[in-house]
């Protein structure tokens, strides 16, 4: 039986790893992440130097966390189509950091940040490397915290080991994404670029939560950063679950033309516009994911 300590545990991602955690027999202490506000216009090196100076925030932190124990972040602004604010960005990129200073500092075995796939973007091919191609205020802000903590590894620590768990597009039915994923997979207008076998990145809470379990356990090993696993779906296998219907198979040129289309009205200042052409573009088009060859290894 382990330490857990989940921050974040009322969210919608720290709720299905503490379920896990507390199935599988473990402790889990379940805390409130702290609110915190930051400038979207930070550097890496600008956050972690301001979050390193937050002494008496670090020290209250620390003091919830069993030496030896496993920390999950799974806090934090779930919200793609969203603007760039200082809630955003305290949410996303300066608390992951502030945790980790406050994990160094109790002691703890291992620190898991729950990051998100956003940060690789358009990418082909989502994969275990620092890799980013971020498109959004929500990836920009999501990218910011793995590029904080890329800095605090430069400098590692004996006691803490520090893995980031990239999350793809978890649905679930009383997400907000998913209302409009079943809205659209029922709706005339339910589609895939032909011929509908491209890998789809849609996943579930129970997919993520027990690779979390998995890495915190030591049943697997992966790279410092790490992809949740592909569930096996394809995006014809997306429309057929949540719209119970078979998908119109459109020509792959059509798709690409309207995503160009989207991107070039986005450009352009339309707000909410780029969050919407990519959840298209990744319906109609998918998005595969590699893993290294140093990752997702059972032990």
């Amino acid at each position: 039986m382990a330490n857990w300590v989940v921050v974040g545990a009322s969210g919608f991602i720290g709720q299905g790893i503490c379920e896990a955690v507390d199935s599988a027999g473990h402790r889990v202490t379940r805390l409130a992440a702290p609110r915190l506000r930051v400038h979207p216009s930070w550097s890496a090196d600008e956050l972690v130097e301001s979050m390193s100076s937050c002494e008496d925030e670090i020290v209250a932190l620390a003091t919830r966390f069993p030496r030896d124990s496993v920390v999950v972040n799974a806090a934090g602004m779930a919200m793609p189509g969203a603007s760039e604010s200082s809630d955003l960005y305290g949410a996303n990129a300066a608390l992951p950091v502030l945790v980790l200073l406050a994990a160094r500092k109790a002691g703890v075995s291992r620190f898991i940040h729950i990051s998100s796939a956003a940060v690789q973007g358009r990418l082909p091919e989502l994969d275990d490397t620092w890799n980013q191609q971020p498109f959004s205020a929500y990836s920009r802000s999501k990218a910011l915290a793995e590029s904080s903590l890329r800095l605090l590894l430069r400098h590692p620590d004996q006691t803490t080991d520090v893995r980031i768990i990239r999350a793809t597009s978890i649905q679930d039915e009383n997400r907000g994404t998913t209302k409009n994923l079943v809205r659209f997979a029922r709706s005339p207008f339910a589609s895939v670029a032909a011929p509908g076998d491209a890998p789809s990145p849609v996943s579930s809470l129970d997919g993520l939560a027990k690779f979390v379990l998995a890495l915190g356990t030591d049943r697997i090993r992966v790279s410092e950063v790490s992809v949740q696993p592909w569930e096996g779906l394809t995006v014809r296998d997306v429309i057929l679950e949540y719209g119970m219907k078979e998908p119109h198979q459109l020509p792959p040129s059509l798709c690409r033309f309207l995503v160009a289309a989207g991107y070039l009205i986005a450009k352009l200042g339309v707000p909410g516009i780029e969050s919407s052409v990519r959840r298209a573009e990744v319906l109609w088009f998918g998005q595969s994911i590699r893993v290294d060859s140093c990752g997702h290894v059972p032990v």
